[in-house]
């Protein structure tokens, strides 16, 4: 049995309101998709420009301190300006000759021995203090871990005079000893913290796996432990060596003789108050002491991010 519709006046109406109605919805369709992409490339721009203008404010100071190095002293200071007509390579000259009868290698080598020597003992001294935390049940762990970590909340300016007073009884002021002492005894809680954290997400069937053939501490620290850490390790040697590499307030305060100098104190004697004060000298040592800095860390930062981001793994 089969239906027969009627048509009528009023189904052909409704049937071309329909099919109006679905016309204009396809046509609006494409209208609504341009309009949001043109939202889209409005945003995108405007971020884009932000992001820019924030660059441009971020770099501009390093930029500044770039060019001032080629211009004399008399336009650098007062003088915000990027460009100037008398652009030489004089201040370079002076800055490699040195100052006050010590060259410039000279400050550069006492540098590279410290930022060196920090990595080795931050190195050495954090991997098997936090091998001891991390792997060794011994009695106050807990305390002792809870101790050192308090210590990142204790200022440097607390124990200046404390330890200046130890150090200069003993001695050792006008040494490398009192800057590199706390590197080599595990005084820095930041990196042990470092690599307790990422010792703590190895699997701790290795360690059984390897007592199980005999393996001591040692061992087990040496074969299985150093090579698993080694973003932890990479990591903690670029920050070492850049903080040491920036430090200023540590060689100023145990180091009164110039030939012991890193590069942040040598910058500081080209400027006198009582005399004339060669800027752009300071500006070119400036940026001959950044050049190490940004080479080292061109080289490893990937392995910043490695070594931090596996922090929020668990094994």
């Amino acid at each position: 049995m089969s239906v027969i519709q009627t048509v009528t006046p009023a189904n052909v109406q409704q049937t071309q309101d329909q099919l109006g109605t679905t016309s204009r919805r396809n046509q609006a369709v494409p209208g609504t998709r341009q309009a949001a992409r043109r939202r889209r490339s409005v945003r995108s721009i405007v971020f884009h420009l932000l992001m820019i203008a924030l660059t441009v404010v971020v770099l501009y100071p390093g930029v500044w301190m770039l060019m001032s190095s080629f211009k004399p002293s008399n336009e650098i200071i007062g003088n915000i300006s990027l460009w100037s007509d008398n652009l030489s390579l004089d201040n370079f000259a002076t800055a490699l000759s040195g100052i006050g009868g010590v060259g410039f290698w000279t400050f550069f080598g006492n540098s590279m021995i410290l930022a060196v020597l920090s990595v080795v003992g931050v190195v050495l001294s954090s991997t098997i203090s936090a091998y001891a935390f991390a792997r060794i049940d011994f009695p106050g762990r807990k305390v002792f871990f809870a101790i050192m970590i308090g210590t990142l909340l204790l200022p440097f300016h607390v124990v200046i005079i404390p330890q200046y007073i130890m150090f200069n009884q003993l001695g050792m002021v006008n040494t490398y000893i009192p800057i590199l002492a706390a590197k080599f005894l595990a005084g820095e809680a930041f990196f042990v913290f470092l690599m307790v954290q990422f010792m703590r997400n190895l699997p701790r069937e290795l360690d059984e796996a390897a007592r199980i053939d005999g393996a001591g501490h040692v061992r087990i620290f040496r074969s299985i432990m150093l090579p698993l850490m080694r973003p932890a390790i990479i990591t903690s040697s670029i920050f070492a060596f850049i903080w040491s590499w920036n430090d200023f307030l540590g060689p100023l305060l145990y180091l009164k003789k110039p030939d012991l100098y890193p590069l942040p104190i040598a910058l500081r004697l080209y400027v006198d108050q009582t005399s004339v004060s060669d800027y752009g000298a300071q500006m070119a040592m400036a940026v001959l002491a950044l050049v190490p800095v940004m080479i080292f860390f061109a080289l490893f930062q990937r392995y910043i991010v490695d070594g931090v981001a596996t922090q929020g793994l668990k094994g």
